[in-house]
């Protein structure tokens, strides 16, 4: 075809609705395929973490959407079916669902747990046009694995992607730059990738109602307007993306975990014991990337959804537990105003790799190789015995999970024998 660059999006169709459907019809025997139903997948309203992860497209005809609150789908669909979600699950399809492209092309970027991108270029010879081997991906997935994808296929990535979106389930699309004004000019502008909602507004009452009428305004007036961001969308409207598909991941930034308290919390000792979990969880993924962070932040969300962060740089970038609750105790003082909180978060930035060095202070005393050692023995125990088999004595019996954050450990798995399978 003479192309210079070939490259697949592929995008699991619900994803979590299809592999929690397709768990059930083919290892627990269940009848009734959830892709079928007015179904969703959705968190626990007690645990208060009660929003839409993913929906069937029966559900997307009643308006039910990705992320929005159990309470405003079942006013949309009270009959609407709600599965439990099983995060553990996820990641074995997900898994399953890379090996397969992973034979295809050495080139696969995971983009998210159900999305990749592939470079596909010069694999013509091997398996035939782009077209015809996009759909022998699909039909693959979908044979041996039960679920269906939807594959775009484009000269970068941005394009690959918006064609994945086209018409679902278990299609390929092209939008190759030589189709922009038939396929992709004609859509509304906020369903340009990188268009939200607040631009999309603001792009409305510029005129601007289609891709095609963003890809035709001057790009000196939408800097002017929008700034560095009206330069960026414009050339996506154009199908300009520079991007290239990386097997391997970029070394993270930052570091971070949040979590969602199952009740208001009202005193701080209870709110640092949380923070104390999450402190834990961010200095074990620290730790493992062998890093450590120069800047520690906390960020608290009030009982009325208020949300306010702080942040420090500390005297040395560090990886160790105690030194991060420590700091992030000091910014939660500084930072709270004895509102309830229902959502804490610690997250850490100016990542370093992590040099056993230290910038003496002679007015502390902290013994911190003792703190480390005392970090990695413990790693190494949760690593061989599981998370649990160490576990501070200030969790014992109480209400916080003494690792926090990310996926909760209600969601990583589902006990299926309390639930009627159909």
């Amino acid at each position: 075809m003479g192309l210079d660059k070939v490259i697949f999006h592929i995008d699991v169709n619900s994803a979590f609705l299809s592999w929690e459907a397709v768990y059930r019809i083919y290892c627990l025997g269940g009848k009734t395929d959830l892709r079928e139903q007015v179904a969703a997948v959705g968190g626990d309203m007690a645990m208060r973490h009660g929003i839409i992860l993913a929906k069937s497209i029966p559900a997307k005809r009643f308006g039910i959407k990705t992320g929005e609150t159990i309470l405003e789908a079942k006013q949309k669909c009270p009959e609407l079916i709600l599965v439990p979600p099983n995060y553990g699950l996820y990641e074995q399809c997900s898994h399953a669902f890379m090996d397969i492209l992973r034979e295809y092309s050495p080139c696969v970027e995971q983009y998210s747990i159900d999305e990749a991108f592939m470079d596909m270029t010069g694999t013509e010879l091997l398996f035939d046009e782009p077209v015809v081997s996009a759909n022998r991906i699909r039909e693959r997935i979908r044979d041996e694995l039960g679920f269906t994808v939807n594959i775009g296929i484009s000269e970068n990535k941005l394009l690959a992607k918006m064609a994945s979106d086209f018409k679902k389930p278990d299609r390929v699309h092209t939008l190759w730059r030589s189709e922009l004004a038939e396929k992709l000019w004609p859509l509304p502008v906020s369903d340009l990738f990188f268009v939200g909602r607040a631009t999309a507004a603001k792009l409305f009452k510029m005129g601007i109602k289609t891709i095609g009428q963003l890809a035709q305004t001057d790009v000196t007036f939408l800097k002017r307007c929008l700034k560095k961001h009206g330069e960026v969308i414009w050339a996506f409207a154009n199908g300009y993306d520079t991007s290239v598909v990386r097997s391997e991941p970029e070394a993270n930034k930052g570091y971070g975990n949040s979590t969602t308290i199952a009740f208001d919390v009202t005193d701080a000792g209870t709110a640092k014991l949380v923070l104390l979990a999450l402190a834990e969880t961010v200095g074990t993924r620290l730790r493992e990337a062998g890093v450590g962070a120069e800047v520690v932040a906390v960020g608290i969300k009030t009982y009325d959804l208020r949300y306010a962060s702080h942040q420090m740089v500390l005297p040395n970038a560090t990886n160790i537990t105690n030194e991060i609750h420590r700091y992030a105790c000091r910014l939660f003082d500084d930072l709270w105003d004895g509102s309830p909180i229902r959502h804490l978060g610690i997250h850490t930035s100016r990542i370093r790799d992590h040099v056993n060095m230290r910038q003496i202070d002679m007015f502390d005393h902290t013994d911190y190789e003792k703190l480390e050692q005392m970090d990695q023995a413990v790693d190494a125990i949760r690593r061989r015995y599981g998370n649990d088999a160490v576990m501070r004595a200030a969790f014992v019996g109480g209400r916080i999970d003494h690792m926090s954050g990310g996926i909760s450990r209600e969601k990583r798995t589902v006990d299926y024998k309390r639930l009627h399978i159909e």
